[in-house]
């Protein structure tokens, strides 16, 4: 397997998230993104946001050194959430997991909390092989699809001494 690594997100970074962002398979598989994934001055408004923002870690998923995607932890309403995009180029080989591993082991932060489309059952496998499980299920409108999407919210709780 390739080498997996996480590293803080720079400047340099910004052409590949974006051009990352707007793949039209991705987006309809994470639905819960941007209204507009072609409109870089609407992005670069939200990654400015998310990189001054004090609760957020924004950090590129690397693998042998090349970019494979970002991954991030933030909180919303009090919980903390973790979240992850992977790029195409990198689907398939186990770079999401090996980065939600790395990026758990990073956050201390117990429970954790992550969001997914239930129709993204590869990302769902990803989160259950890191240990997350299903909480909870919603429906919103998702604007990568266009309409409402069921939404399942899984959490990673500390493990239990002795278990």
């Amino acid at each position: 397997m390739a080498h997996i690594e996480l590293r803080p997100l720079d400047d340099d970074d910004l052409d590949a998230v974006f051009e990352m962002m707007r793949d039209p398979d991705a987006v309809a598989m994470a639905a819960f993104t941007a209204e507009d994934p072609d409109d870089r001055a609407a992005f670069d408004a939200w990654i400015a946001r998310q990189r001054a923002a004090d609760d957020v870690t924004a950090l590129v998923v690397t693998e042998d050194g090349g970019f494979a995607g970002t991954a991030a932890a933030f909180t919303v309403d009090g919980d903390r959430e973790v979240s992850y995009w992977i790029a195409r180029h990198a689907w398939g080989r186990g770079v999401a997991t090996a980065a939600l591993r790395l990026l758990v082991s990073h956050e201390p932060t117990r429970p954790l909390f992550a969001r997914v489309a239930a129709h993204n059952a590869a990302s769902v496998a990803v989160l259950s092989k890191v240990g997350f499980t299903e909480v909870s299920r919603n429906t919103d409108f998702a604007p990568g699809v266009g309409h409402d999407v069921e939404e399942i919210v899984m959490t990673l709780v500390p493990a239990l001494d002795g278990v």
